[in-house]
């Protein structure tokens, strides 16, 4: 008869056992979740939670639901649980920066969507362009004591080599996605179907590809949440995918991550 203690420690090593060995993992999935009206924020927690699977979140200070922004103090509960599962964390610029194009002398023209400039353009230099970018960073060591990881992702997906080199300046590496991780959570519900969504990404994810989705989308009238993230991670399970944050992807190796190009 063993010993209690060996048998308390096989029944912890028992309880930390994944679900799914990684050794049967057929590839690897990088679910990111970026802002939006956060009107499906609960909903993508819990369903993670239930799968223990650990996503990676962007980051802007976006209008939501509730009537305030995703980076106000009230947000502060909802960030800090998310820490404390283990996800990752990006800037996805704090006033949801759209890049228009590159400007004279090396400045970048942009368009905030939200914020005192919102809906005007602006000319930036690089240097205020890594502002935007570590602005989230600011805000989320208050909300939450932790600080966000190098990496970025830009509102629409929009960059250009000298938004790239900009953030990269600063220590921010560019997180695309991949074609068939793009969810298409913002198009139009009447002619993308969620169910038509689903099998292009049932169908078309690949190891190593980066999936990205919203938390909420003001537009999209059969919201895409509901209806197919459990789905959509029941399926690639069933396909033996794994699933990590953008820290194990092995573009984003080290303290000063490669880019990893949308």
């Amino acid at each position: 008869m063993r010993p209690p203690g060996i048998l308390a420690a096989l029944a912890l090593l028992g309880a930390a056992a994944p679900a799914w060995p990684a050794a049967r993992c057929t590839g690897t999935i990088y679910l990111t979740f970026d802002t939006g009206s956060q009107s499906q924020a609960e909903l993508v927690a819990a369903t993670l939670k239930r799968h223990a699977i650990r996503a990676t979140f962007f980051l802007a200070n976006e209008k939501t639901v509730r009537g305030d922004h995703a980076l106000d103090p009230s947000w502060a509960p909802y960030w800090k649980a998310r820490v404390a599962e283990g996800h990752a964390f990006g800037s996805h610029t704090f006033d949801h920066v759209y890049y228009v194009r590159d400007g004279a002398g090396g400045g970048i023209v942009v368009k905030p969507q939200f914020g005192k400039e919102a809906g005007q353009r602006r000319a930036w230099s690089a240097a205020q362009y890594c502002d935007e970018i570590r602005r989230v960073d600011t805000r989320f060591h208050e909300l939450t004591g932790n600080h966000l990881d190098p990496f970025w992702r830009a509102p629409g997906g929009r960059t250009s080599a000298r938004t790239i080199a900009a953030a990269r300046g600063c220590g921010y590496a560019h997180a695309g996605w991949a074609p068939a991780g793009f969810s298409g959570d913002e198009l139009s519900s009447s002619a993308f179907p969620n169910a038509v969504l689903l099998k292009k990404a049932l169908d078309g994810l690949r190891d190593g590809d980066i999936f990205m989705a919203h938390m909420g989308i003001w537009s999209r009238r059969d919201p895409w949440a509901p209806a197919n993230l459990e789905p959509l991670i029941a399926g690639l399970e069933k396909k033996g995918f794994c699933f990590a944050t953008l820290r194990e992807h092995p573009g984003f190796a080290g303290d000063r991550p490669n880019n990893v190009a949308k």
